[in-house]
């Protein structure tokens, strides 16, 4: 028995071009929309059918749906900037949840039956407990994660409603690449705090900043958990068959590895890599930083068959500088 295809949303992006190969290297068919605003061609398989388009135009997707005879749905498609979501909310409720209501109609009208939504540890805000659990309370101190709380709440609304289960995952800090070179993090002015250093590690920036030195950790600094985004894809494709599986259960689970890391011994990793010292910035700190933001992964292992793979801190900085070389390659040819 052949198994189903999948529209990933977001295909061309950061995590989204990683669950496109976890699901192609499993088995699956496989169908990818993108707009490109942030994502890229050349970072989605030439055998992977490719639409540009946006997940709003409800008969560019619905028709895509039905050509491809897809039974699931990876949602990706989004923007993801913290302090943009600040500065520009409204981009951030039509990017994230206005437009994920438009793609949930398409959805519900041709009948797809699993999906699975790529959510975040942004949702718990500041948490009242670490490692935060799925049932800390979710109290959003910024648009990025209010808006994806939104869409969690209509999917659980969407599912109750129509014939469609769904998993939402909430990411904690995401970063690496695939360990083959075939994909990574590749935009630009990006956030991410590995991404940054292995630029700083290459050249491509003559600094990395700290913000804040006065947290209530070991080293003042503050503490995050980061999970390889191959890790990650993997906890999709898990999903994906936990919801065909159960078709009555719906899931909302943490992706992370369950320990944390502070900003200066990621660096400290990224020194000891490549053999050299990035030169460190302390500057203030950034409105609403927790002081360490960390998962409790039980449940995820609970539910599904998930075995980290790459769960060490140098492993991640490796693959992460790994690609950010290969990239240059590509930004030149």
């Amino acid at each position: 028995m052949s198994k189903p295809t999948v529209l990933v949303t977001g295909g061309a992006g950061y995590i989204g071009s990683h669950a496109v190969l976890a699901l192609k290297d499993a088995g699956y068919g496989v169908v990818v929309i993108d707009n490109l605003v942030t994502g890229f061609r050349w970072a989605v398989p030439q055998d992977v059918p490719f639409v540009q388009g946006d997940i709003a135009d409800q008969a560019l997707v619905q028709a895509t749906l039905r050509e491809h005879g897809v039974q699931a749905i990876m949602h990706f498609a989004g923007s993801v900037v913290v302090p943009e979501s600040v500065e520009n909310p409204l981009k951030y409720y039509n990017n994230n949840s206005a437009k994920t209501r438009d793609l949930l109609e398409s959805v519900v009208a041709v009948g797809v039956p699993h999906f699975i939504f790529s959510s975040t540890a942004a949702t718990y805000g500041i948490p009242e407990e670490s490692p935060v659990r799925e049932t800390t309370p979710q109290r959003p101190i910024n648009p990025y994660g209010m808006s994806k709380l939104m869409t969690e709440y209509m999917l659980r609304d969407v599912a109750a409603a129509h014939a469609m289960n769904f998993c939402a995952l909430r990411y904690f800090n995401v970063a690496g690449a695939d360990p083959q070179g075939r994909t990574g993090q590749s935009t630009a002015g990006a956030t991410h705090l590995i991404k940054v250093a292995v630029e700083a590690a290459l050249g491509k920036r003559s600094h990395v900043s700290v913000f804040g030195t006065d947290f209530a950790t070991p080293d003042g600094t503050g503490v995050r958990d980061y999970i390889h985004v191959s890790d990650l894809a993997a906890a999709h494709v898990l999903a994906l068959e936990a919801l065909i599986a159960h078709p009555d259960r719906n899931y909302m689970l943490n992706c992370g590895y369950g320990r944390g890391f502070s900003v200066l011994e990621v660096l400290d990793a990224v020194d000891r890599v490549t053999n050299m010292t990035i030169e460190r910035r302390l500057e203030g700190r950034r409105a609403g930083d927790p002081d360490a933001l960390i998962s409790d992964n039980s449940a995820l292992m609970a539910e599904f068959p998930w075995q980290p793979r790459y769960a060490d801190l140098g492993q991640i900085v490796d693959h992460a500088l790994a690609w950010e070389r290969k990239l240059s390659d590509i930004q030149k040819a």
